[in-house]
């Protein structure tokens, strides 16, 4: 992989894993259009790992608020609204993961095509669309519930489907359920940290089993997708209280729809 292949996919992965658009769609795109090779595991890491880091310095204070919270109600019994948010993000994280142990060969033999991609990229785009509209001002503020945390827990899962987006499904969820915005987008984004955790672990122990590394690409993917992941992070939690989830619903349907395009061509 040519150095500046790193800097654009990385660039692509850092601000599709935390947008409620598609990373898998957008990463079809080079490949697709200018005949780049695939980035290979050992880069899907790096990326993963950027992407891990920044959301982690991002939300460092809650996190260090929930792993407190959390192992006082394991060892003390002691049980608060940051322990319960602890224990429904691991709720929330046991779908996708049980449903990717089961499945992940299967859906990455026979899911990874051009149409399997623009169709979910545009079906679940338009889902955003009408979870979005049905928010209001009143929207639940508040932490989720046990249900609704599992619910969208369940919408994590479908994200295995590529051409999805892992972020935009568990925000149209929390959205259809009647919460804010803010409230889905930073849920959201708090169960992505687990899940990259599982996907980088799962995919760091099939580099183990051999192959050479490029580490120069690899430290531009951990530096590139961390440093756009934070900056997504940062400028969406703001941006999407204004405006809200209608331009990425938009920009889904064209993408979904340039995708069909190439893949008829």
């Amino acid at each position: 992989m040519e150095h500046y292949q790193a800097v654009v996919l990385a660039l692509i992965q850092g601000l599709s894993e935390f947008l409620p658009v598609s990373s898998s769609g957008h990463l079809l795109l080079p490949s697709q259009l200018l005949g780049w090779a695939d980035q290979g595991l050992a880069f899907d890491v790096a990326v993963h790992l950027g992407s891990l880091i920044a959301v982690v310095l991002y939300f460092r204070d809650d996190l260090t608020r929930l792993g407190v919270a959390w192992t006082g109600s394991v060892f003390r019994g002691r049980h608060c609204v940051e322990s319960t948010l602890a224990w429904q993000l691991i709720l929330a994280t046991a779908p996708a993961a049980l449903v990717g142990g089961l499945f992940a060969e299967l859906i990455e033999a026979h899911l990874r095509s051009v149409s399997v991609v623009a169709s979910a990229t545009i079906f679940f785009g338009v889902l955003l669309g009408f979870a979005d509209r049905g928010s209001s001002e009143t929207a639940r503020q508040q932490p989720l519930s046990w249900r609704h945390s599992f619910l969208v827990g369940i919408a994590q899962a479908l994200a295995l489907i590529p051409g999805t987006s892992r972020s935009g499904v568990t925000i149209t969820m929390a959205l259809a359920l009647g919460y804010s915005r803010a409230a889905a987008a930073r849920f959201s984004f708090l169960l992505a940290i687990p899940i990259i955790v599982l996907s980088g672990g799962y995919k760091g122990t099939q580099i183990l089993q051999g192959g050479t590394i490029d580490w120069i690409s690899m430290g531009i993917g951990v530096s590139v997708s961390g440093l756009s992941a934070y900056a997504c992070i940062y400028y969406f939690l703001r941006f999407v209280q204004r405006v809200g989830m209608m331009p990425f619903v938009i920009y889904r349907v064209l993408l979904g729809a340039l995708l069909l395009t190439i893949g008829w061509a």
